[in-house]
């Protein structure tokens, strides 16, 4: 069997001009890096921009497993199957983060006979995006030390320094560091530490911008610091706005590459979703709206962190309303949930089935709180039995949703069709009355304790001492109306990744709370996630390698 990178080393990709041909977009309005990949330019939104938009389907997944489940398989492959019924379709996805290619995940653009192309460029390099705004956020943190070494005129206690460094690379020795260490000229010695490029707030302010106005106006309201009165210091206040956004200019624009199958797909922005937000960019998401009749989109990990997320923060923001929700799940994760050992998988056993799909259960009603018809799909292993398969279905049926297996990563839009018909189907007679979980105007802690309570099935939030300080502070500044974004793993409904299945009433622990005023959303970190990850003892690094030829070879 063939392995996604020889699958995608193997394909006959069209230049760039003729997949955008596709939507009619015109050679002038592109900007090309080589033959397939093009970022889309601002000519090209102002002329676009007045269209009616496109329907726009989220597709979401269960609680990640060992088994795997492929969401940005399916995504993919459900475009590709759109495309082959005629209907005109774009794929809009996140940016792979280049540390976890190197970790445990490896890369990030789909599997099998689903996946967007270049493969190798989108996991490595790219367009340079993520190194723009990995820039950005070190600009910054060169200009507020900078500051404190010529004088500190702002007055910046360098015991309340909030704003961190980043690197887009599992580095779990640099959460924790001593900066400023040596000669009086080298620098403040104080604590900082780093963040992973997608869980930076810059990275946040990228896909939520509307346009460089609003970039700019997101990027002076970064709080950085607080003074020796307690009051906020801001990136505006250290004049790094002019500066982080001349480094930001070009990643501000889409960039159009292609799937498999040539069908047309908008890459731009990657925010983790256990850690941040977790969904590509609204430039990407409404240039796609106004040129396609359909979009399909997707948000990271499961739908208690990444839809939640779409729903509540960039919805929420934009005025973006999902018109369906495709969620995706396996049997083989079901099982997995259901307490079968990732080595028996592959046997029938319809009591672990059962019991495991009390997880896809809670996705399904959380969904259904956000008013937005869902469609089940079953991503396809050759271990799936038809009684397994036939379980699944009536379950999703009793539950009120469309069900439709699909096999996108063997047979590419043909493996899709059942479920793109399905998700037609939907489009068509069911109408999306969404509405987010909680009003803006709701205090932080009880926006907290509404999504641990009604999406996590929590019982009790148990917060550090400092997290309630925090939340007093935001609120004193009055921020207090921000959405909340929870960093949470992503294996569980709960902070606990061991707790499968369907926990209920379990304690959630909140042990620390930040503003993103230029995100503009408050982040609430809960359990012992990270927001820079670490290496596993065999990363996948190890397996990574240039042949002669140039080929690259174990990246996925």
């Amino acid at each position: 069997m063939k392995t996604d990178i020889q699958i995608a080393q193997e394909a006959k990709m069209m230049h760039i001009r003729e997949v955008a041909a596709k939507l009619d977009i015109a050679e002038e309005d592109l900007e090309f890096y080589g033959k397939y990949k093009a970022k889309c330019s601002e000519e090209l939104w102002n002329k676009i921009k007045n269209r009616k938009n496109g329907k726009l389907v989220l597709v979401t997944a269960v609680n990640p497993t060992p088994a795997g489940e492929g969401k940005t398989t399916t995504s993919i492959g459900l475009t590709q199957a759109f495309c082959k019924l005629g209907k005109r379709t774009v794929v809009a996805l996140r940016e792979p983060s280049l540390g976890p290619c190197f970790g445990i995940k490896g890369g990030a653009a789909g599997g099998g006979y689903a996946q967007v192309v270049p493969m190798e460029d989108l996991n490595l390099h790219f367009t340079g995006d993520f190194h723009a705004i990995t820039s950005a956020n070190n600009l910054l943190a060169a200009l507020l030390d900078n500051h404190i070494q010529q004088g500190n005129k702002l007055g910046i206690d360098t015991n309340q320094i909030v704003w961190k460094r980043c690197l887009d690379m599992n580095d779990r020795v640099l959460r924790n560091v001593v900066v400023g260490m040596g000669k009086k000229a080298d620098g403040v010695v104080r604590e900082d530490h780093f963040v992973i490029t997608v869980a930076s707030e810059i990275m946040a302010i990228l896909c939520l911008s509307e346009d460089m106005e609003d970039l700019k106006s997101r990027l002076g309201k970064i709080v950085v610091a607080y003074n020796y009165t307690g009051e906020p210091v801001t990136a505006a206040d250290l004049k790094a706005v002019g500066a982080m956004a001349a480094l930001l200019k070009d990643a501000m624009q889409p960039n159009l590459i292609q799937t498999l199958e040539h069908t047309p797909a908008l890459v731009h922005g990657g925010p983790f979703a256990n850690i941040a937000h977790g969904c590509n960019s609204v430039r990407a998401t409404r240039m796609a709206l106004k040129l396609a009749d359909y979009v399909i989109t997707e948000a990271g990990f499961g739908a208690d962190l990444g839809a939640e997320k779409f729903f509540d923060i960039k919805c929420r923001k934009t005025g973006l309303s999902p018109d369906a929700v495709v969620l995706v799940a396996t049997i083989r994760a079901l099982k997995y949930n259901g307490g079968v050992p990732k080595n028996e998988l592959d046997q029938e056993n319809l009591a672990a089935l059962k019991e495991g799909i009390k997880n896809l259960e809670g996705h399904i009603e959380n969904l259904h709180k956000f008013g937005v018809p869902v469609v089940v799909t079953l991503n396809h292993f050759v271990s799936d039995t038809k009684a397994e398969l036939s379980l699944v279905e009536e379950f999703c049926k009793e539950k009120g949703c469309e069900f439709a297996p699909c096999d996108v990563w063997a047979k590419g839009g043909e493996g899709g069709i059942e479920l793109a018909n399905k998700v037609l189907k939907t489009l068509e007679t069911k109408e999306s009355q969404f509405n987010v979980l909680y009003p803006d105007e709701l205090p932080i802690k009880e926006k907290i304790e509404t999504v641990a309570k009604e999406i996590y099935g929590a019982g009790n939030i148990v917060y550090d001492a400092s997290a309630l300080k925090a939340i007093e502070r935001i609120e004193k500044q009055g921020m207090g109306n921000l959405p909340v974004c929870m960093a949470k793993n992503q294996y569980s409904f709960s902070d606990d990744p061991a707790l499968l299945g369907r926990p209920v009433g379990f304690d959630l622990h909140v042990r620390e709370v930040y503003v993103s005023a230029g995100a503009g959303f408050v982040v609430v970190i809960t359990g012992t996630i990270m927001t820079m990850p670490g290496l596993p003892k065999e990363p996948a690094a190890y397996r990574i390698d240039v042949e002669e030829d140039g080929k690259i070879i174990g990246l996925f």
